[in-house]
């Protein structure tokens, strides 16, 4: 069986500038392409081993969190960490509004919630143990 090597999410945005600026300046993710160069509508960015492909597709076409169908899809990502208390440490320094803030979830997760530039939901955590 064929070894897999890593996922990336893909988010459509409202304005990539945006998105690109949240990623890079609050969470400290790297810009890896931003395209093309004469009218950029994508980017992937990345930190590590964890990569989001953002896209802006249209003004009428909108981002839809999953938040926004329905109350139990309370995330868009679950972003496996070592330490999430550091990690929730090293943001609140960089001024990250966190949706929830470290705690232990009933799924028996440690970890916290932050939303993004267009309300994805991102959870970084790791099971609690």
């Amino acid at each position: 069986m064929s070894k897999l090597n890593f996922i990336t999410l893909f988010f459509i945005v409202s304005n990539l500038k945006d998105s690109v600026a949240y990623y890079v300046d609050k969470l400290s993710f790297e810009i890896w392409y931003t395209g093309p160069d004469d009218d950029p509508y994508w980017a992937m960015v990345g930190r590590g081993p964890v990569s989001i492909m953002l896209k802006a597709i249209a003004d009428d076409v909108k981002p839809i969190p999953n938040h926004t169908r329905h109350e139990w899809a309370p995330w868009d990502a679950y972003i496996s960490v070592e330490d999430p208390d550091a990690l929730f440490e090293e943001f609140s320094s960089a001024g990250v509004t966190f949706k929830k803030p470290i705690h232990d979830n009933s799924d028996g997760l440690r970890g916290f919630e932050v939303s993004d530039a267009d309300g994805y939901v991102l959870f970084f955590g790791t099971p609690k143990g």
